[in-house]
């Protein structure tokens, strides 16, 4: 209706390189530094409007990546606009060097494009911007979504609510069951599963994806949406991976890994037993997932996994000729 305007739409873009740097853009005759996007135009998508803003600014041909966060400002009653404003924040790139590097020069001749860890980004955009930043980098880094409402991660929000405020909120009863669940932490979870040959070495899968250099054991992620148990997804990814249609063996250890800011990751890690040459030469690979297979010794581990997956496969080991288990394993540490 004429006396009740809509709300400006506006879309903002968290751009990373490759070393996880924000890009942070200072305008002449602007007082604060920003954050690259502008306003949506007539009957763009947020989406559109930042892929535009992107071309348009910094020559950057980079689609929007993924929603982190929206956040809605009330009308500021002593400023303008006199409109409340909805910001989409998406994720763009991680840009590769020369990328970020043609950025950089692109935007000399009108800004100034500053690279800059997520700290010092947040340290030097207004605190507006910096609560949006640090909301959307959480979402990132959880694969989740922020709801914020004037830059303040609200009640509920699955990212960028403060631990310390999410319990506060717990423990009043002020969370209603669906704000409870969406704000409680996360996991995520996969199977895997230890063979060796008739030699003892250990059967190690190269993947096709991530760091290629890192091997593996068979095995992937958990499809606890549709009702998948440990158990099973560890057999569907052998099979999958290997084209060998193997029922695991018994649990050897259930490892529980860490870092700040992300959500813990469980593996449930099985024995798969002895495989015979027979069974070796059957196996297939899924070359979508894997570039090749090997069996390796013991000795050979470090140069190959990482020493948190090295640990785990050197208790597993342990575990099975023993006779004990199932271990629990913090990074791969009893």
């Amino acid at each position: 209706m004429p006396d009740r305007p809509s709300p400006l739409m506006a879309a903002t873009g968290v751009v990373l390189d490759t070393h996880g740097r924000v890009l942070v853009l200072a305008t002449p005759g602007r007082t604060d530094p920003e954050l690259p996007g502008g306003a949506v135009r007539h009957t763009e998508t947020p989406e559109e409007g930042l892929a535009r803003a992107l071309r348009d600014g910094l020559r950057l041909d980079r689609p929007a990546g993924r929603l982190l966060a929206v956040d809605s400002r009330p009308p500021d009653p002593v400023g303008a606009p006199d409109r409340s404003v909805i910001v989409h924040l998406h994720l763009v790139g991680p840009l590769p060097p020369p990328e970020a590097e043609a950025v950089s020069l692109t935007a000399a001749t009108t800004t100034e494009a500053r690279w800059l860890p997520p700290e010092a980004a947040c340290a030097l955009l207004p605190a507006r911007t910096a609560s949006r930043l640090r909301a959307a980098l959480a979402a990132l880094h959880t694969g989740s979504f922020a709801h914020l409402v004037d830059g303040v991660p609200q009640a509920g929000s699955p990212a960028g609510l403060d631990p310390a405020r999410r319990v506060a909120l717990e423990h009043s009863g002020t969370l209603d069951p669906a704000s409870h669940r969406a704000s409680r932490p996360k996991a995520v979870t996969a199977a895997s599963v230890l063979f060796t040959g008739p030699d003892g070495r250990i059967l190690l899968v190269q993947p096709a994806y991530g760091r290629s250099d890192r091997w593996n054991l068979p095995g992937g992620g958990i499809d606890s949406d549709l009702g998948e148990i440990p158990r099973a997804a560890a057999r569907r990814e052998v099979h999958e991976e290997l084209g060998l249609d193997l029922a695991p063996g018994r649990l050897l250890a259930v490892n529980w890994a860490h870092k700040p800011g992300r959500p813990a990751r469980i593996r449930f890690l099985y024995d798969g037993g002895v495989l015979d040459a027979p069974t070796l030469a059957r196996i297939r690979l899924d070359r979508t997932e894997l570039l090749q297979w090997r069996t390796v010794t013991s000795a050979e581990l470090p140069g190959l996994v990482k020493p948190a997956l090295r640990r785990q496969i050197t208790a597993c080991l342990a575990a099975r000729a023993a006779g004990t288990g199932p271990l629990e394993l913090h990074a791969g540490r009893p």
